[in-house]
């Protein structure tokens, strides 16, 4: 069985994905358990599958972009068909630090939870804020979570996440398409399964746009709470 596989989602990545890459390449060199990784091409327009090419990046090209969720499916297939212990989501721009990743995986290495997210607002302070629309975002899902299944998740979110065996034939099988990140939370937490988050810092993205765009469009939280209604 091999250890852990890092699933990264990219969508025009081209400002980023190469500095995110170079930054797993060098952790792995200085650690005797490496840290495997592909990176999920979805359908990008600019120069993201050029630059994976170039530098001999393992990667998996999606023809269509199908979206966040759509991409990070894919990866959850790929890890349980190559047979990984843990499957980690990690975003391509350059937020996630790689140094957290034995932090993120360790619950579930001890047997005390089925996900774990990598928090911004568990105990560490990040090296960004995000602005004052995306936190009144962050804190109104985070109440919805709250009162659909009674537990609290500070940073519902956070595409810094791992599961193990469970997570990867759950996500590979079905995975929410829109906003997977608030709603598998409260998927999980609604089937009786354990989600903690443990602390991690968290950087300003390197470049390009985040997939979570319309943070003051009414439109957007009203479809984001629907989701999680539904779970």
């Amino acid at each position: 069985m091999r250890d852990i596989l890092l699933i990264i989602p990219a969508y025009n990545e081209e400002q980023s994905i190469v500095e995110t890459v170079t930054a797993i390449r060098k952790f792995n060199r200085k650690r005797k358990r490496k840290v495997d990784f592909i990176v999920i091409d979805d359908g990008s327009t600019d120069r993201t599958a050029e630059l994976l090419r170039l530098f001999h990046i393992p990667c998996i090209h999606m023809e269509s972009n199908r979206g966040i969720g759509g991409a990070v499916q894919q990866g959850y297939r790929y890890a349980k068909e190559k047979n990984y212990k843990y499957a980690v989501q990690f975003d391509g721009d350059g937020q996630h630090g790689i140094e957290y990743i034995y932090d993120v995986i360790a619950p579930i290495e001890r047997g005390e939870a089925d996900m774990v997210i990598g928090s911004r607002f568990a105990g560490l302070r990040s090296y960004y804020t995000p602005g004052v629309f995306r936190r009144i975002g962050i804190c109104w899902i985070s109440l919805l979570i709250r009162l659909k299944t009674g537990q609290v998740i500070k940073d519902p979110t956070s595409g810094y996440r791992a599961v193990g065996a469970f997570g990867m034939e759950a996500f590979a099988n079905d995975y929410p398409a829109r906003y997977p990140e608030p709603e598998s939370c409260a998927r999980l937490l609604r089937q009786g399964k354990r989600v903690r988050e443990v602390p991690v810092k968290m950087h300003k993205r390197s470049g390009g746009k985040s997939s979570i765009y319309s943070w003051r469009k009414i439109e957007y939280m009203l479809m984001v709470s629907m989701g999680i209604l539904r779970a």
